[in-house]
């Protein structure tokens, strides 16, 4: 059985699935878009963009 990660969002407070937020970049960074409220924040650098 897989757990589905929650991510909260750092503008609306609402959580919701990993999966639905975070779009992965061809530069190894990532986007986060929150589906409620549609505010995003781009370029969030991984370890492996480091």
């Amino acid at each position: 059985m897989r757990k589905d990660l929650k991510v909260i969002c750092p503008f609306c407070q609402v959580q919701q699935p990993l999966t639905k937020s975070l779009t992965a970049q061809s530069n190894q960074n990532v986007i986060f878009t929150c589906a409620h409220c549609h505010e995003s924040i781009r370029n969030i650098e991984t370890s492996k963009g480091e």
